[in-house]
């Protein structure tokens, strides 16, 4: 049995993908999702609408493909593991928060189509044991922001794993 929290959410993206690139050259994405439930309180008998927020970061080929992908607005799911951070900020406040980890990010087709186009390996891929330069920055790309208020903490990128996905260790 594992540690980690696994999750499957539906929901709708709140802002755009934002895609950078840790100094190593690994992309990275994170986008917020916005979760509705519907339910009818036993005692008045009304309709309550709850709204849960998210964070959802992902890595590697799954990040550059969500950035490509999905929009604001957009209904998608998203399956991965509830990961928590821990930082401190410029005047010493310690924060933490909790985020969805992406193994997968898909369309919903309950309400919509969607058409897949399988991308090309990209440099570095192919037989699978893809390494760090299939997750390098192109040319001219965005670049990680070092600035940033929640720091992202990649320290190593050991391959992929049996899945496709870069296996990541946090220091």
């Amino acid at each position: 049995m594992t540690n980690e929290s696994s999750v499957t959410l539906v929901g709708g993206a709140t802002r755009d993908p934002e895609l950078r690139f840790t100094p190593g050259g690994m992309a990275v994405t994170q986008f917020g999702l916005a979760v509705n439930r519907r339910r009818q309180d036993r005692n008045t008998q009304e309709w309550k609408d709850e709204v849960s927020f998210f964070d959802v970061v992902a890595y590697g080929t799954l990040a550059e493909n969500v950035a490509e992908s999905i929009n604001k607005g957009a209904r998608v799911l998203v399956s991965g593991r509830l990961q928590q951070r821990s930082w401190e900020t410029q005047q010493g406040e310690k924060r933490s928060k909790i985020e969805v980890v992406a193994d997968e990010v898909g369309p919903s087709l309950r309400w919509a189509t969607a058409e897949v186009t399988k991308n090309e390996p990209r440099q570095g891929q192919g037989g699978g044991g893809g390494q760090a330069a299939a997750n390098s920055a192109p040319a001219g790309g965005p670049t990680y922001d070092y600035d940033m208020e929640e720091p992202f903490v990649l320290d190593a990128f050991d391959g992929e794993d049996r899945f496709g996905h870069g296996q990541r260790r946090y220091l």
